[in-house]
C-alpha cells in the first residue's frame, strides 16, 4: 500500500498500521474461490494475499523488498502449501509462475511499513539516511541528488514529482550541496524548505512532492508499473482478472492507457472511417472505484486510491510497445531500458 500523496506516512499524529486498501472491492473484483491461482505482485504485509488465501485460493506472493520477503514467513508457514512468497520484481511476474493464472493484483507504489522506518529514508516525518531503494541497493536517493545535473533534477522533481517549483529547487539543491553533499532526509526537506519557503497556512511541506519525484525515480516505479502490465497480460489465462490499485495520477493514467489501447482503444472521430486494429486482449475495462467515505476515515491514506480491473479474452498477450503507456516521457536511472 502506498502512501498518501503527502507521503508522511503519518495518521492522526503518529505511524500508521499497515491496512491492505480497498480490500473488500479489490477480492470481489478478483473473485477467489478454492483451487484457483492468483499472483499478488506487491505482496507487503499480505493483506490482499490473506484474504485470498481465506477464500481458499493458492498465491504467488512478489515483493522486491528483502525486508517484506522476511516478515511474510509466518504467513508461508501457515497456508499448509497454498503460498509462495518469491524476492523479485513485479515486472518478472511472469517468469514465477508456470502456467497461466486466474488473477492478478498489483498495489502500487511504496507500502506503509517502509515509510514507517526511518532507516528506510522514504519520509522526512523522522530523520533517516537519504535512502529509498526498496532492494537495498542500486543508486540511492543521496546519490540522486548529490550527483545529477540541476537539469536532471528538476525533470524528476517536476515530472514524477508535479513539483510547480522544481526548476528553483534543483538549482538551489545544486548549490547547497557544493559546500555540503546531502546525507539525511531531514538535511534535505530543511534545504527544500529553504529554497521555497513554507506559508503559514501551508498543510503539505513544500519537500512533500520533492521527496514522491525522488522515491519513483530512485526505484524506477513507473517503469515497473508498465512493464508488470505487460507481463500480467502474458501471465492470465483466458477469463482471468488483472487489478490494480494505484495512488496518484502518474500511475492511474499508465493503467487506464493500458487497459483501454488492450482492449481496442477508445475509437476514432465518429465522423471517420472506423479504423480496424490489434484484437483486444482484455475486455472493455469497467470503471474505476475509490475508496468511500466511510474507508477513508478509518484509512487516510485511501483517499486517493483508485482501483481499475480488466478481464483477460483468449486473444494471444500483443506486442509489447510502451508508447500505448507513455512511458518515454518519464526519467529513468541511467542503463534502464524500457525493455
Amino acid at each position: 500500500m502506498m502512501a498518501g500523496p503527502d507521503g508522511s506516512g503519518q495518521s492522526g499524529g503518529g505511524p500508521a498500521r499497515h491496512i491492505p486498501v480497498l480490500l473488500d472491492e479489490v477480492v470481489a473484483a478478483l473473485g477467489p474461490c478454492d483451487g484457483a491461482i492468483f499472483i499478488d505482485g506487491t505482496f507487503g504485509a499480505g493483506g490482499y494475499t490473506g484474504a485470498l488465501l481465506n477464500a481458499g485460493a493458492s498465491v504467488v506472493a512478489i515483493d522486491r523488498d528483502p525486508t517484506a520477503i522476511d516478515a511474510g514467513q509466518a504467513l508461508v508457514a501457515g497456508s499448509g502449501g497454498r503460498l509462495r512468497l518469491v524476492e523479485d520484481r513485479f515486472s518478472n511476474l511472469d517468469a514465477v509462475v508456470d502456467a497461466p493464472v486466474d488473477g492478478i493484483v498489483l498495489d502500487i507504489g511504496v507500502s506503509s511499513m517502509q515509510i514507517d522506518q526511518a532507516v528506510r529514508g522514504f519520509s522526512f516525518q523522522k530523520d533517516g539516511p537519504l535512502d529509498m531503494r526498496m532492494e537495498r541497493r542500486g543508486m540511492s536517493a543521496a546519490d540522486v541528488v548529490n550527483t545529477m545535473k540541476a537539469g536532471d533534477l528538476a525533470r524528476i522533481f517536476g515530472i514524477l514529482g508535479e513539483e510547480k517549483q522544481a526548476g528553483r529547487i534543483a538549482r538551489g539543491l545544486e548549490r547547497m550541496r557544493a559546500e555540503r553533499p546531502f546525507e539525511t532526509t531531514l538535511e534535505l526537506a530543511n534545504a527544500v524548505e529553504k529554497i521555497v519557503g513554507r506559508r503559514p497556512k501551508e498543510k503539505i511541506h513544500p519537500a512533500t512532492r520533492v521527496f514522491q519525484g525522488l522515491r519513483i525515480f530512485v526505484n524506477d516505479e513507473l517503469g515497473e508499473l508498465a512493464r508488470a502490465l505487460f507481463a500480467a497480460e502474458r501471465a492470465l489465462k483466458p477469463g482471468g482478472r488483472l487489478v490494480v490499485v494505484t495512488f496518484h495520477s502518474l500511475e492511474d493514467r499508465i493503467v487506464k492507457r493500458f487497459m483501454s489501447e488492450r482492449a481496442g482503444g477508445q475509437g476514432a472521430s465518429r465522423h471517420l472511417p472506423e479504423a480496424s486494429g490489434p484484437a483486444a486482449t482484455f475486455e472493455k475495462p469497467s470503471k474505476s472505484v475509490s475508496a468511500s467515505e466511510t474507508e477513508t476515515a478509518r484509512n487516510p491514506r485511501a483517499r486517493s486510491a483508485r482501483l481499475r480491473r480488466a478481464v483477460r479474452t483468449a486473444v494471444p498477450a500483443g506486442a509489447v510497445d510502451y508508447e500505448i503507456v507513455g512511458l518515454s516521457r518519464f526519467p529513468r536511472l541511467p542503463g534502464v531500458s524500457e525493455r
